[in-house]
């Protein structure tokens, strides 16, 4: 898969599958803007990229405030020309994040507030600022992120989570007709337990075991590509055959 000349702007850039999205691709020739509120964990990521010989802008983004995602997305465009490839990494489980697992009757409304922000906000946020110059330039691919918990059903503090990342699958396909037209395409990755962290080994799945990061980037990066031309409003489960339990 070539992507010379092509430009992905990635959020949740500084670690998990945003980063490793990232150094995939600049292995196969694209430039890469990675955006994270982690300001230690973005600069070691960029060290990282660069080593690899990469094309790299680092920027500090919560991607809760649409002024630092405009500004974000303008600076991209300006240093690299275009942003062909947008990957809605940034998220998480807003119990774990906030550290609260109460059930969701008990759940502080901030806790929940953090997670629609980051989790639907902040990936609505990121496709209405790029969305606009991929239409303009006829070209772009956007990926979303659902989740397993999103089709299983949140059974507990995780109920915001959960009907967080079942959105996508709704914000995915609005953004396919939109960008049909204009030769922009959409999908969202359903991944189940991955080994971003280790307590995703203690899941159970069909297969016996989490996936590998890898495992996941590599489809990504097959979605993002043009042997993917055919393919746009679709959502794509991956996880070890947990859904079949």
């Amino acid at each position: 898969m070539d992507f010379k000349d092509r430009t992905a702007f990635i959020t949740g850039g500084a670690s998990g599958m945003g980063l490793c999205s990232a150094q995939n691709l600049v292995k196969q020739g694209a430039n890469v803007v990675i955006v994270d509120v982690n300001e230690e964990k973005l600069a070691q990521a960029e060290r990282s990229i660069h080593e690899l010989g990469g094309k790299v802008l680092a920027l500090k983004v919560d991607i809760r405030r649409y002024p630092e995602v405009e500004a974000a997305a303008q600076k991209a465009v300006e240093t690299f020309g275009s942003i062909d490839i947008l990957l809605n990494c940034a998220g998480g489980y807003s119990g774990r994040c906030c550290n609260n697992y109460a059930t969701f009757v008990d759940l502080p409304i901030e806790v929940i507030d953090w997670g629609l922000d980051v989790n639907l906000r902040g990936a609505i946020y990121c496709c209405h600022a790029i969305l606009k110059g991929m239409i303009e330039r006829k070209r772009g691919v956007i990926i979303n992120f659902g989740s397993v918990v999103g089709e299983e059903g949140g059974c507990g503090g995780d109920l915001d989570y959960s009907c967080e990342k079942s959105a996508m699958h709704g914000l995915t396909k609005s953004l396919a007709r939109i960008g049909a037209p204009y030769g922009v395409r959409s999908c969202c990755v359903i991944p189940g337990p991955v080994l971003t962290r280790a307590h995703m080994a203690k899941m159970k799945t069909l297969i016996g075991r989490a996936g590998e990061v890898q495992e996941l980037v590599d489809f990504i990066l097959y979605l993002c590509s043009d042997k993917a031309a055919f393919i746009t409003g679709s959502s794509h489960v991956i996880d070890g055959g947990r859904l079949l339990l």
